[in-house]
């Protein structure tokens, strides 16, 4: 799971970061839950701690337990116990290991009677690209030359082809086109072959979902108005915390990854921006010289709250640094489970989870937390995340394909590829579509943390469309509470692969194990002790009948939304609705529940 935007090593969400999601951000160059601790003066929860060993066998009460309708913790540890296992070697992207267990679960799904979801194929196969930028660039502004690492830094690019651009600049303060939150930056302005000059963080008083979204959105944004790069202007407070010459090592040294299309080139918006870099105060000066307003200027806007108004710069740059790639492929493994009425038919409800993780211990190794002092395990297993996941998928598939259970409508199962790396292969398969019909939900199946009785669940996104209701049913028949978002500061609705449907107009919902019965303790001290490190592994504690219990949840959700008589729509004046689902129908939004009576005094 990426839990937390990338900082200081990936190109784009560097650059696009909110300021609350940098500081949740870990094993890219940013801090983690931990630190941020700290720096609150909070003691972190302790990790979970590993057995000596993991139990060969589950206990008799394990063995016989069984959910309502059959799902067992045999049945999910088997997954979980594979999956996890050394010899995959943490299921890394393009390894031996992620294509071991990519064939796991197409037997899994075979044995069950699936169909295969990719014409014959259970696979579709994802062209990876990973980019590393070379040392070196300069950037010269009107007269003034900089070379990268000195007043600015080129982030990972996404084509290995060299860049030499020439282009005019425009400044368009917080680079968001987003009139309906009252942000309209290019409102008036022109950037067709223009590179865009824009503050880093965002404009106060947005909701941390959209925070989330439109900070991540802002690439988008600028190519889709015609800009060919992107020039990010560094808080002086960035400067002092992560010098630009710390950055140029990590960016040099660590790649960046995304996905290519049919004709080789990156998959949007990186096809269209030629570059994006980061710069502090000495290359703002150079690029607001001459014109209407100076950076000292805009600076003292931002010092007073104000979000500054966009104009033409005078200047103009000269961009130009290498990189090179390499690409390899790797699978996302796709089933159908077919639908029994064919009026639907072509409505697909998709049930996720992704496969990978991140490897094993390497010196550039993105997302990994480093080992603690003394312990030689080398391998980053993923036991929680995501072969619970996975887990979850195959079971869930396992209920479905019962003939006695077959949906309405037909159920896309997909184990998607590299979501450690950007949410890689969920982006691939919202942008190449398989099957014979259009996607109408999307239920993902991300980390959640089984080492407790999880007795509520938060269901991120069940806010913004009628797939709300359908979750909450589903919870209220295993008597499991629905509750609100905890760590609203995350905005964890735009940080797991169910995001590119959402991107792509499609209502999604993905569940997290709640904070009740002992959950607020299990979930911090895993994040801050044991997420993307060594310690995930199947020594942990494992609650499995709470996996079953997940699994059946998750069952039930995928079937309200398969079996409803109209297919997911978002709600009137949702954000991610009116922004993103087009023309798709609008639901009302609920009313609110009437207030509880006061209590009487007497």
């Amino acid at each position: 799971m990426r839990i937390k935007i990338l900082l200081a090593v990936s190109a784009a969400a560097f650059a696009f970061a909110t300021p609350a999601a940098a500081q949740y951000h870990m094993g890219h160059g940013g801090h983690d839950h931990s630190e941020h601790a700290e720096q609150q003066g909070q003691t972190p929860p302790p990790p979970p701690q590993p057995t000596p060993a993991a139990p060969a066998q589950l206990s008799a009460e394990d063995l016989a337990f069984k959910t309502e309708l059959g799902f067992t913790p045999s049945a999910f540890r088997s997954h979980v116990q594979f999956l996890s296992d050394d010899l995959l070697g943490g299921r890394d992207p393009g390894t031996p290991g992620h294509e071991i267990a990519a064939r796991y679960v197409a037997s899994q799904f075979a044995g069950l009677g699936v169909m295969p979801g990719n014409g014959d194929s259970w696979y579709q196969q994802v062209r990876l690209a990973r980019h590393r930028t070379q040392p070196g660039g300069t950037l010269r502004v009107g007269t003034q030359s900089f070379n990268s690492g000195q007043g600015f830094v080129f982030t990972p690019g996404y084509t290995a082809q060299p860049v030499a651009v020439d282009a005019g600049l425009v400044f368009v303060g917080y680079g968001l086109d987003a009139p309906t939150q009252g942000h309209d930056n290019y409102r008036g302005l022109d950037v067709r072959g223009k590179v865009v000059v824009m503050l880093a963080g965002l404009p106060q008083g947005l909701a941390s979902d959209v925070s989330a979204h439109l900070g991540q959105g802002r690439a988008q944004m600028a190519a889709a108005r015609g800009a060919v790069g992107i020039i990010m202007l560094r808080p002086e407070a960035a400067a002092t915390s992560a010098p630009l010459e710390r950055l140029q090592t990590a960016f040099t040294s660590r790649p960046s990854m995304t996905w290519l299309n049919a004709e080789g080139n990156p998959g949007a918006p990186h096809q269209q921006l030629k570059f994006i870099a980061a710069a502090d105060a000495p290359v703002a000066t150079a690029l607001f010289a001459g014109s209407r307003r100076t950076w000292a200027q805009v600076s003292a806007d931002i010092a007073a709250n104000r979000v500054p108004a966009s104009f033409a710069l005078r200047q103009t740059i000269r961009a130009e640094k290498s990189a090179t790639a390499e690409t390899f492929d790797s699978p996302n493994v796709v089933g159908i489970i077919p639908g029994t009425d064919p009026t639907v038919a072509n409505e697909y409800v998709v049930l996720m989870a992704h496969l990978d993780h991140v490897g094993t211990i390497n010196p550039n190794g993105q997302g990994q937390r480093p080992p603690a002092s003394g312990n030689p395990d080398t391998i980053y297993n993923g036991a929680m995340d995501n072969a619970t996941g996975i887990s979850t998928l195959i079971e869930v598939a396992r209920q479905f394909n019962d003939p006695a259970n077959r949906p309405r409508r037909p159920i896309l199962l997909a184990a998607v590829t590299a979501e450690e790396k950007g949410l890689l292969g969920a982006s691939f398969l919202a942008n190449n579509p398989v099957g014979n019909g259009r996607v109408v939900g999307v239920v993902n199946l991300d980390m959640p943390i089984l080492l407790y009785d999880f007795q509520d669940v938060i269901a991120f996104g069940s806010e913004h469309s009628d797939m709300g209701p359908m979750v909450r049913r589903a919870a209220e028949a295993m008597n499991v509470q629905l509750s609100d978002d905890p760590l609203p500061e995350e905005g964890l609705f735009t940080r797991s692969d169910h995001y590119p449907f959402v991107q792509a107009g499609v209502p999604s919902v993905f569940l997290m194990t709640g904070f009740q019965n002992g959950g607020e303790a299990m979930f911090r001290g895993f994040l801050a002790g044991n997420y993307h490190g060594v310690e995930d592994e199947l020594g942990q504690p494992f609650n499995w009948r709470a996996g079953a219990r997940f699994a059946e949840l998750n069952y039930r959700i995928a079937r309200e939304v398969a079996n409803a008589p109209t297919a997911p729509r978002w709600y009137r004046g949702s954000f991610f609705g009116d922004t993103l689902g087009g023309n798709q129908p609008r639901a009302p939004r609920p009313a609110a529940a009437p207030a509880a009576p006061a209590a009487s005094a007497n």
